[in-house]
């Protein structure tokens, strides 16, 4: 049961994935069009794989029209579709290099606005960072997963510190956000989804970083991860550690 939803997985994936690169091919897609395939893409996941989504706080998202740095911990792919089916508004990921060299789904994430980064050549994380800002004033949310790569053990791992550059010099507020669950559904390094699995999302209060300024931008980085781990239960460990 599990492999035929992975294959559904695959299925769902390439129906979104191709029309869009062949309008990539032929002229820049819409949008519009990539953002109703994404929510078309992310239901069809939950719903093959019989997810019971909770989405708490909701209200804190507002209505989706204020932009936004989602910030989450990560625990498997289907945060992903978790994301999309959470949050109102436009969203866009800031993901990693190795996401875009999948056939077609990479040319497809990249003609519907994701944002490419490669950690280990800093000139090019700065210019995904500056395409992330930009998607900002255009109105889209850019989610960043802070701790870089998905949790094995689904214990908050440390921060990495390039989105809360961003939040800093765009100035947007950032939208702390718990998921819990998915990592039953397909955790890292998984292959085959497991289904009826409970996902809870527990949007926090956005933390604005104009706040903090870039003389505390640690202290920001570690007040976001202490509220994300509080909602998952692990505020223990965040809070015997220090800011600087």
């Amino acid at each position: 049961m599990g492999l035929r939803q992975t294959l559904m997985g695959f299925v769902y994936t390439a129906q979104i994935s191709v029309p869009t690169v062949v309008e990539a091919a032929l002229g820049r897609p819409a949008t519009e069009k990539c953002d109703a395939r994404l929510a078309s893409w992310a239901s069809a996941l939950l719903r093959h794989a019989e997810v019971d989504l909770v989405v708490r706080g909701r209200e804190n998202a507002g209505d989706g029209s204020e932009p936004m740095i989602v910030m989450s911990n990560h625990q498997s792919l289907y945060d992903i579709p978790v994301l999309f089916c959470a949050l109102p508004g436009r969203l866009r990921m800031v993901a990693k290099k190795e996401l875009f060299r999948v056939p077609v789904w990479g040319r497809a994430m990249r003609a519907a606005g994701f944002v490419c980064i490669d950690r280990g050549d800093r000139e090019q994380a700065v210019s995904s960072l500056q395409e992330g800002s930009r998607l900002l004033r255009e109105g889209t949310h850019v989610w960043i997963a802070p701790e870089g790569t998905r949790s094995a053990t689904g214990r908050l791992g440390p921060f990495k510190s390039g989105g809360f550059r961003m939040a800093l010099d765009s100035g947007c507020r950032i939208l702390p956000v718990a998921i819990d669950g998915t990592r039953r559904v397909l955790p890292a390094k998984g292959f085959v989804v497991q289904n009826k699995q409970r996902i809870v999302v527990t949007v926090l209060p956005p933390i604005d970083p104009r706040a903090y300024g870039f003389e505390r931008r640690k202290e920001l980085a570690h007040d976001v991860r202490l509220a994300i781990a509080t909602a998952l239960g692990q505020a223990d460990t965040v809070r015997g550690e220090t800011a600087v």
